[in-house]
């Protein structure tokens, strides 16, 4: 009689089945007022769409003409569904924790925004 050994899988990985990608109504329009070094602020939209693209329009107020940026591109959901980065944009990838009726900036390492002006990198729906 031969001997023989079934492989087991032990992997134990949970799902989180409340994060903001699953559990939140996270497609729509998102606006605000972020800070800008030059200018009165930075009017920001950013609509997040549910076939995973993105537009985003700025304003610089305070400066120029009022010319209003459009960039469009596709995002992609952080490995625990709660942060989006933008793709297609001109600079670095924008990151957003994506809350309740809300998207919360994170600086270039990915970090939330701390400090006094910190409520100023929220867009609400």
């Amino acid at each position: 009689m031969k001997n023989e050994v079934q492989a087991v899988s032990t992997d134990t990985t949970v799902v989180d089945m409340h994060n903001s990608q699953i559990a939140l109504d996270w497609s729509g329009i998102y606006k605000g007022v972020i800070p800008c070094a030059d200018c009165v602020g930075i009017e920001t939209e950013v609509i997040l769409n549910q076939d995973m693209t993105f537009v985003m329009r700025t304003k610089y107020l305070g400066k120029g003409d009022q010319k209003i940026f459009e960039e469009k591109g596709t995002f992609v959901w952080d490995k625990t569904g709660s942060i989006v980065s933008l793709k297609g944009i001109n600079e670095t990838p924008i990151q957003y924790k994506v809350a309740e009726n809300k998207l919360i900036q994170l600086d270039m390492e990915g970090n939330t925004i701390s400090g006094s002006l910190a409520d100023n990198y929220i867009l609400t729906k």
